[in-house]
């Protein structure tokens, strides 16, 4: 199963979380099955949820497009740079 896939399938479901914000809150009390971050994501954010996954052991892909891309993907108005699978 393709990223894309997955990532249309979380939607679907209504298995997902957008946002920083959110996914950090998410990483620090459950345990996602994924983080996707987008290509353009800021540094700090990248760093500080890279650290978080280690810790949690999630599995972190990077979506091939920048976060603007990402929000269309996703079928939103607004870019997302971070996006949790549950």
């Amino acid at each position: 199963m393709t990223l894309a896939d997955e990532i249309n399938q979380a939607i679907k479901n209504n298995a997902t979380i957008f946002g920083y914000r959110e996914s950090i809150k998410f990483l620090k009390t459950s345990k996602p099955q994924k983080i996707i971050l987008a290509k353009n994501a800021p540094e700090n954010l990248r760093k500080e949820i890279e650290h978080n996954t280690k810790v949690a052991g999630v599995e972190v892909q990077i979506f091939e497009g920048t976060s603007k891309e990402l929000g269309v993907f996703c079928g939103k108005p607004f870019p997302i740079a971070v996006l949790v699978i549950k």
